[in-house]
């Protein structure tokens, strides 16, 4: 689960495994974890997370598109 990204208390990752879906990163913090689709980005899915805190980091994910999308291509590109 190679860590991409870190802003404040959020870990932007993708796992291994992903290869097979289309460009997502998933975010945690704490016991809270989210999907979104890259690309543009939208969320796929959210557990713990408040509505408010969804919207926080969607924002942080557009603006940081790039260097995710970016990120996902060098990492599944092996």
């Amino acid at each position: 689960m190679p860590t991409v990204l870190r802003i404040g208390p959020y870990r932007f990752f993708f796992y291994a495994g992903d290869r097979d879906e289309p460009r997502h990163v998933h975010v945690e913090r704490d016991a809270n974890l989210a999907k979104f689709w890259l690309d543009p980005v939208r969320l796929q899915t959210s557990r713990g997370f408040s509505r408010t805190e969804i919207t926080r980091i969607q924002n942080l994910a557009e603006d940081n598109e790039e260097t995710l999308v970016r990120n996902w291509n060098e990492y599944f590109s092996r």
